[in-house]
């Protein structure tokens, strides 16, 4: 079959693979749809440490089953439409056992640490798999993964009706966390550096945009969120916060960098910070709010290139044009 592969960090190429087999809980996915997200770019790059090499990644994707393993569970059959979570949680160590998968002391996950979907097959364990309606597309079914994120990101900073949010970035997560925010009830500004993708915010519902936190003239909010990764988005997210209020962070930002954020504030005005990392039990969750329409996926899916042009689609991710880059391995 053909597959983007990295080969090490900084080799990427397109080339012919073997073809997955099935072990005997698995099963083998003819791949319609998989998004590409910054990991994939990192890992691409070798800025993502639990990648061994090669590896074809990509791990926000849908298809089709085509080979069910013997002893596969779930009662699945060729040609059954499936999202797949990637999480590859161990089970046994502390945080799974504690009901923390995504905390896991042996974290993997398909297309981060196994063969992943920017192929025309991939295999996958069946208890991973979750069926899709008959009426969901493959662009939609790739876009679970990333909502399964957020919606684990609102669970761990919680939200109420008529609460004032204010989210920096306006890229694919930032748009996704918006709209399932506003499903709760909460009135969403939306920041984003890149002025291009404010209408994007406004016409999705915000209640306001800014190129600039400074923008907002001394407003505060009683959650922020960042999901840009960038320690000043986060100290600017942090320093509109009101007295009692909550910061998400949400963005991946290098292992690295360090924020400035005031620990008299925090004390004097009990600010509560939260980090929310993946995906925990909300898989399921998620598809039923893209299966709902919850999440636009029309206005998140700019980009949908066959396989053999993944290397431009990478490009396109690190350029920042577009939002949410699909690579669809039939190229349908």
């Amino acid at each position: 079959m053909r597959a983007a592969v990295v080969d090490q960090p900084g080799t990427v190429r397109v080339g012919d693979v073997p073809d997955p087999k099935p072990g005997p809980r698995d099963v083998v996915v003819k791949v319609g749809a998989c998004g590409i997200c910054g990991t994939d770019v990192h890992i691409a790059d070798g800025h993502f440490p639990p990648t061994p090499y090669p590896i074809v990644p990509g791990h926000e994707f849908s298809g089709e089953i085509v080979e069910v393993g013997p002893e596969a569970p779930g009662g699945w059959a060729v040609g059954d439409r499936v999202a797949v979570d990637p999480s590859l949680f161990c089970g046994y160590c502390g945080p799974c056992r504690a009901g923390h998968g995504n905390l896991c002391d042996n974290w993997a996950a398909t297309g981060d640490t196994v063969n992943g979907a920017f192929a025309e097959y991939v295999a996958v364990p069946a208890d991973t798999c979750y069926r899709m309606p008959d009426d969901m597309t493959y662009a939609q079914g790739a876009l679970v993964e990333p909502v399964s994120c957020a919606v684990h990101g609102v669970r761990r900073v919680g939200v109420e009706a008529g609460e004032r949010f204010l989210i920096m970035g306006a890229g694919t997560m930032g748009l996704i966390m918006q709209q399932l925010l506003q499903r709760a009830g909460a009135h969403v500004t939306v920041v984003d550096r890149n002025a291009d993708r404010l209408p994007r915010a406004k016409s999705l519902g915000a209640a306001a945009v800014a190129a600039d936190a400074a923008e907002l003239d001394g407003e505060t909010f009683d959650v922020s969120v960042d999901c840009t990764g960038a320690a000043p988005a986060i100290e600017a997210a942090f320093d509109k916060l009101r007295r009692g209020g909550r910061l998400l962070v949400f963005g991946v930002a290098p292992e690295q960098d360090r924020v400035s954020l005031s620990p008299f504030r925090i004390y004097n005005d009990e600010i509560t910070i939260v980090g929310s990392m993946a995906v925990l039990h909300s898989y399921g969750a998620a598809l039923d709010l893209v299966a709902q329409g919850a999440v636009d996926s029309d206005a998140l899916v700019t980009h949908s290139l066959p396989l053999e042009r993944f290397p431009e689609a990478l490009d396109l991710m690190r350029s920042g044009a577009g939002l949410k880059i699909q690579v669809v391995p039939g190229g349908e």
